[in-house]
């Protein structure tokens, strides 16, 4: 791999409804026009049908986005860097998403995640609903292998516009109604500013 070779991101989420997944399309979009080579990855569904069928958006955004590829561990150790997405539950990560991470130990015992730059997003149902509770609690993770953190902070404009949450783009569910046009800003920023801190890192871990 060359330093003109395009620097390569996986943004691995879990959605239920439809939100989660269209922060990572909009991460990717930011990713993409700073020159980067995306990989969006959903992590498996675990919730029974009982539980996905009483929610018709659940049902709907599951069916709709089947062709999305599952993530896989080959998905990590393609990439210089992670994006990780997921809604809120009770101020933790959804267990779709933690399920994805606790198989992750091979990678991590050999090194394939030390030293990559990774960054995260979440959503909740209200304002106060755990959403920066929910991040720090997946960079514990991150702490453990040995990632290079790579915050929004208040490195734009866009993210005092979008809520003002410096560990990551996160969002209050419209109930319905399309995220703001702030909070899509706030996400395609996080997406530029880790692709370029993916291409600097990455010459360091090359020299």
């Amino acid at each position: 791999m060359t330093d003109q070779d395009p620097v390569r991101l996986a943004i691995v989420y879990y959605s239920s409804t439809g939100n989660t997944f269209t922060i990572a399309q909009e991460i990717a979009a930011g990713a993409e026009k700073h020159g980067a080579a995306v990989r969006i990855r959903r992590v498996a569904e675990l919730a029974p049908d009982a539980a996905i069928d009483a929610n018709p958006a659940w049902r709907k955004h599951l069916e709709t986005t089947r062709e999305v590829p599952v993530a896989t561990h080959s998905d990590l150790e393609w990439a210089d860097g992670f994006v990780f997405g997921t809604p809120t539950r009770f101020g933790l990560p959804a267990a779709q998403l933690k399920q994805f991470l606790d198989t992750c130990g091979g990678l991590w015992m050999n090194g394939k995640l030390t030293d990559k730059v990774v960054s995260a997003f979440t959503g909740a149902g209200n304002v106060h609903g755990g959403q920066e509770s929910t991040l720090l609690a997946l960079h514990n993770v991150f702490y453990h292998w040995g990632a290079i953190m790579v915050p929004p902070g208040y490195t734009d404009p866009a993210i005092h516009a979008a809520g003002g949450n410096p560990y990551g783009t996160s969002f209050t569910d419209g109930q319905g109604a399309p995220l703001p046009e702030a909070t899509l800003r706030a996400a395609r920023h996080q997406g530029g500013r880790m692709a370029t801190w993916a291409q600097a890192v990455r010459r360091v871990r090359a020299a």
